[in-house]
């Protein structure tokens, strides 16, 4: 019998526990203006992407509660093959972070390398049937890159939550 969304996880995970990747042909009805991909386009596949670890990872739903910079290092277009990997970086009680690496291909050219596009991190909380938090599997990095990976998002997360602790100090002030 699977557990119940309100039990809490009795077992960690380790990063490859969750990973997913994602692959589409970027179409014509993606396009922006200037006839390449609509940056747009490409953070809601990332942000799919990452719904799935999440979702993977928890054992359950969990929603996108914020996404650190999406910098668009070349630009995608209409034709290419969009390629998203995506892992837990870190886990907390109830949220995780997970990182999201997009690269792009032409569809016709399967000698050239895949350039990468865009990164970025999500921050998901799990939830209950109420919209609740509710507990994650605490996360077992199991590689040198892993560890680093986990060590960095914790850093991420210290940064976010200064940042949002000046936020409200200023507004009260």
């Amino acid at each position: 019998m699977a557990p119940s969304l309100e039990d809490a996880p009795d077992a960690a995970h380790g990063s490859s526990y969750a990973r997913v990747s994602l692959a589409i042909i970027a179409h014509a009805g993606e396009a922006n203006l200037h006839g390449n991909v609509h940056g747009g386009e490409i953070m809601k596949l990332a942000d799919t992407t990452a719904g799935a670890v999440a979702q993977r990872h928890s054992g359950g739903p969990a929603v996108t509660a914020s996404m650190d910079e999406m910098a668009f290092l070349t630009p995608v277009h209409v034709g290419d093959i969009i390629r998203t990997s995506a892992q837990v970086n870190w886990a907390g009680r109830s949220s995780m972070e997970i990182g999201v690496r997009v690269e792009a291909q032409p569809w016709n050219d399967a000698a050239s390398s895949p350039r990468h596009v865009a990164s970025a991190y999500f921050v998901f909380v799990a939830v209950d049937a109420d919209g609740r938090p509710r507990p994650v599997p605490a996360l077992t990095p199991e590689t040198p890159e892993e560890v680093r990976r986990f060590r960095e998002a914790e850093i991420r997360r210290a940064h976010r939550l200064a940042s949002k602790r000046e936020i409200e100090a200023g507004r009260h002030s």
